[in-house]
């Protein structure tokens, strides 16, 4: 295999396991699973991996991509060659999008799931003798109640749907590597939170409609249709950036009156909004169980998910997937195994709870870890998960970025934080490149986030604390 040329190190490129983009701390290698799904075994190949060929540090994306940090020149060579042998990963070497669809881990076939039954699940994990964590399963009190079933109230097949996409996608030149199709199955589990060029939502058993760039909407069409009319649309926004690629990277990117000359399908309505779907703990999927576990701020140490590999496996979980709310799914469980499974996350320091101030931070690696990055954003994202715990809690959004780039999220917060030279600018109701209300240091930072203070009265004003609508 030909070493990666320099311009495919470039910042600012779309990573991938042929492709690793070099950071503060060596290369960034972006791994693609087939259909973003692991086994527990290859999970624990996975982890095995970063810590012999990278720095051991793990991180899921906002786009449930997985990625190893600190590999290196010498060892990125033998790092590809292993995971494409054991086809660990799904890639190919052109410059279109390496996974284009985004569909929810809990999504799962109509009105019910082709997981193993509770009583198969049970007597694997009998077998396995995996005491610390069947020990757990007796003890639910870090465990929250399942919802209604997730993935079982689905309206369309989205795993099968999302699919048809990814392999019409490919036969497409000249799409651009972040370009993004939002697969929603119309069910518990929604994807509203996650921007995208394309958005499908089943409204109705079989039935779609379909938005550009979250802007305008059309349809509705079958389910059966919708692959067609995707790979329609590609084609015409391809051939439509062809003729000024510099101007137009996105689908955003094009007029109104643009967007709605790439399709035939008819106007129509946005769908009515759903409630937010929850991000972590226990979920019920028609006869099975998910546990879904969130990493803190999108990372964790290899040892640790190799740790966890090792308990789902033993509790009998036949899938993992991988999770936009930068975590991982834990399909096929017994009730009782996933609360174990679960109880045993909390344990490492992982996210169980939907409530974990956590999950509403999105932090960048940051420095030193990151050499475009001007303040430690990770480390101080923690401290201000701490601080403004009882706000984020009740939905306060914080994207705490290391440099006006704004890898880990491109669209506005409640409240932004942006590093530059040691400090942060302040950005409310806002992204990374918007105006500035302060620029401050993080020991100030924190006491004018208190409540009496400027910043928490500013975002009192703006209608972005507590309980108050924005």
């Amino acid at each position: 295999m030909n070493a990666p040329s320099p311009d495919t190190l470039r910042r600012g490129w779309c990573p991938s396991t042929l492709k690793p983009m070099e950071t503060g701390d060596g290369w960034l290698v972006r791994l693609h699973p087939p259909g973003a799904r692991l086994t527990p075994a290859q999970l624990q190949r996975i982890a095995a991996l970063a810590a012999r060929h990278g720095n051991g540090l793990i991180e899921i994306s906002a786009r449930g991509n997985m990625q190893l940090r600190g590999v290196t020149a010498g060892s990125h060579p033998a790092l590809v060659a292993t995971l494409l042998a054991e086809r660990l990963v799904d890639e190919h070497e052109g410059d279109g999008p390496q996974r284009l669809t985004l569909v929810s881990p809990l999504a799962c076939l109509p009105r019910h799931c082709e997981e193993r039954s509770d009583e198969a699940i049970q007597g694997a994990s009998s077998a396995s003798g995996l005491d610390c964590f069947a020990s757990l399963a007796m003890t639910r009190s870090s465990v929250q109640p399942s919802s209604s079933p997730a993935g079982s109230s689905d309206l369309i097949d989205a795993l099968a749907l999302a699919a048809a996409i990814e392999a019409r996608g490919r036969e497409v030149a000249g799409l651009p590597a972040k370009f993004a199709v939002v697969v929603d199955g119309g069910g518990e589990s929604s994807l509203e939170a996650f921007a995208g060029d394309m958005r499908i939502v089943a409204t109705a058993p079989g039935r779609v409609v379909m938005a550009l760039a979250d802007r305008l909407w059309f349809g509705p069409l079958a389910e059966s249709e919708a692959g067609a009319v995707v790979a329609q649309l590609l084609a015409r926004f391809a051939a439509k950036r062809a003729q000024t690629p510099d101007a137009i990277r996105r689908m955003g990117d094009l007029a109104v009156d643009e967007l709605a000359a790439l399709t035939d399908l008819p106007a129509t309505e946005a769908p009515a909004a759903r409630p937010a779907s929850r991000r972590a703990g226990l979920f019920a999927l028609g006869e099975s169980h998910a546990a879904l576990v969130g990493l803190p701020f999108g990372r964790a140490e290899a040892a640790t998910l190799d740790r966890l590999a090792q308990a789902s496996e033993m509790l009998g979980c036949p899938e993992i997937r991988l999770s936009p709310w930068r975590g991982l799914a834990f399909r096929g469980l017994s009730e009782a195994n996933a609360i174990a499974l679960l109880d045993g996350a909390a344990a490492e320091g992982l996210i169980t709870r939907d409530d974990d101030p956590r999950l509403s931070v999105q932090a960048c690696a940051g420095a030193p870890a990151c050499s475009r990055a001007e303040a430690p954003a990770m480390a101080d994202a923690a401290r201000l998960a701490q601080v403004l715990a009882p706000d984020l809690a009740a939905g306060l959004s914080l994207h705490v970025s290391g440099c006006v780039k704004s890898c880990a999220r491109p669209a506005a917060s409640d409240l932004t934080l942006v590093g530059e030279s040691g400090r942060y600018r302040i950005v409310i109701g806002g992204a990374a490149r918007d105006s500035a209300v302060a620029t401050l240091d993080l020991s100030a930072l924190l006491t004018r986030l208190q409540p009496g203070q400027d910043l928490h009265a500013r975002l009192s004003a703006a209608g972005r604390l507590s309980g108050q609508t924005k």
